[in-house]
């Protein structure tokens, strides 16, 4: 009897147990799957910098004087040549008449007009040349002469080397004429140096710009003396601007120029586009990054000094599995997909990589095609799941469009 007893007894637990087991097993759960799929996305770098002007310029006074006129002011528009400041001329006007004058004084002294551009002449043509050569010729004459009758024993010897004196001394003259013309000829070079420069200082006392663009500084104030080089606008050139990235070195040998970036503004909702016009030739040793310039029109809320996050498309279709958004659960930093397998929920452990709207790609961790489940969170590894509707008919996420894949913020 008693070891009957002991055997119902032990029979009695193992039903009790098995009752808890029963009460304790997690239920089968109703779930929304979709299957992971390849697509083809665009492959970017993800970069920050920030917007910088075309072309900056601190405009100068060439010449020395006091500011007369000052027209511009912070944010003026400006055209390529547009008079922005200018200098008292008076000054260099006088300049100009005084060294126009010393020209005319060359120009007359070597036997040409007063006034006129041409300053070439024949050095045979000067008068002073064309005397000599007059006087030259009548010595000439009289040697010959003189010579002859000597010959005819007619002319004395005295009188022969009297000739042969006045001939020697008229080629000499002859040629200090010619020097003298040469030296003339090189003054009037001179004067004509001297009157191009008074008119480049007259010109200099008006300071242009030098390209289109807006006044962004303006140190100057009409009435202050300027000494040459004194600042007196600073100019910037903002359309094209130039967007200025820094890219890390293991991504730098994908950038190439005319790719498409795409920047954010902080503040700004909008989405701007531009191309990689330049590429340093040379990485940046302390941070190991390339210097890399794109150019972007300027729109909107675009300026200068902005800060910017970019995106460089280093390729405009590249294969990768996705998954929809819904289907990524994330804690303590780490990001997991609840898979099925033969009616089981089973975790696995992801690397995601890039993101788009309602979907993101998956890098590691799920091999294939598989359907994961929607809103997977308290699914369990393990837990039997009721699938609602076929995998492969569940609702897909719609193929990314690269042209309005946005840069992550």
């Amino acid at each position: 009897m008693a070891g009957l007893g002991t055997t119902i007894c032990v029979s009695c637990g193992k039903a009790d147990r098995s009752k808890a087991s029963d009460r304790t097993a997690l239920p089968e759960r109703p779930v929304s799957v979709a299957r992971a799929e390849t697509r083809a996305i665009p492959r970017v770098i993800h970069v920050t910098g920030s917007l910088a002007a075309q072309e900056q310029s601190m405009l100068s006074a060439k010449v020395a004087g006091r500011l007369e006129r000052l027209d511009v002011d912070i944010g003026s528009v400006l055209h390529r040549g547009d008079v922005v400041a200018q200098v008292e001329p008076r000054d260099y006007e006088l300049g100009l008449q005084q060294a126009a004058a010393a020209l005319g004084q060359a120009r007359t002294a070597m036997g040409l007009p007063l006034a006129g551009e041409d300053d070439h002449i024949e050095l045979e043509h000067v008068t002073a040349v064309r005397q000599a050569r007059a006087v030259l010729e009548e010595a000439a004459k009289n040697r010959e002469r003189i010579k002859s009758l000597s010959v005819s024993g007619i002319a004395s010897q005295s009188e022969v080397d009297s000739v042969e004196a006045a001939h020697t001394v008229a080629l000499m003259r002859h040629e200090t004429a010619m020097e003298e013309a040469r030296g003339r000829v090189a003054t009037v070079a001179q004067r004509r140096a001297e009157l191009d420069l008074a008119r480049k200082r007259l010109a200099d006392a008006s300071v242009r710009a030098p390209f289109d663009g807006a006044v962004q500084a303006r140190p100057a104030t009409i009435g202050e003396y300027l000494a040459v080089g004194a600042p007196i606008v600073q100019v910037v050139k903002t359309d094209p601007l130039r967007l200025r990235l820094e890219v890390p070195e293991r991504e730098c040998i994908l950038v190439r120029t005319g790719q498409v970036t795409r920047l954010l503004i902080e503040g700004d909702t909008n989405i701007y586009s531009g191309r990689i016009a330049r590429l340093s030739p040379a990485l940046d040793e302390p941070t190991r990054t390339l210097r890399v310039e794109a150019d972007v029109p300027r729109q909107g809320s675009l300026r200068p000094g902005l800060f910017a996050r970019a995106e460089i498309v280093v390729a405009e279709h590249e294969e990768a599995l996705t998954v929809p958004a819904e289907a990524i659960i994330a804690f303590a930093g780490i990001e997991k997909v609840v898979a099925v397998q033969e009616g089981k929920a089973l975790e696995r452990v992801v690397v995601t990589g890039r993101r788009g709207p309602g979907w993101v790609e998956i890098v590691s961790g799920l091999a294939g095609e598989q359907p994961v489940v929607l809103n997977p969170h308290g699914l369990r590894t393990g837990q039997r799941v009721l699938v609602n509707g076929p995998a492969d008919k569940q609702t897909r996420v719609q193929q990314p469009n690269p042209d309005k894949a946005s840069p992550s913020r």
